[in-house]
């Protein structure tokens, strides 16, 4: 059980990566899908954390987004504090 609590917090750092990257890069959902060869309803799924992605889409997203693979899987930069 201890394994599937990792993937879900896994698949929620990788959701939240795809979108800020992609914002960060002011792309829109169509021109990222279009870049990396995905449909839009499936990056959707991916940035909402209900699709898993294989490794080949992590290196489509990562090539599109123009970033290494291991910058979708590591943990969100922390905000700072109010």
């Amino acid at each position: 059980m201890r394994l599937l609590g990792q993937l879900l917090v896994h698949q929620w750092e990788f959701a939240t990566n795809i979108r800020r990257l992609r914002n960060e890069k002011g792309l829109a959902q169509d021109n990222l899908t279009y870049e990396a060869g995905v449909s839009r309803g499936y990056l959707s799924q991916l940035e909402k954390g209900a699709f898993y992605a294989n490794l080949k889409i992590v290196g489509k997203l990562a090539k599109a987004l123009d970033v290494e693979p291991a910058a979708l899987l590591r943990l969100p930069p922390k905000r700072g504090r109010r």
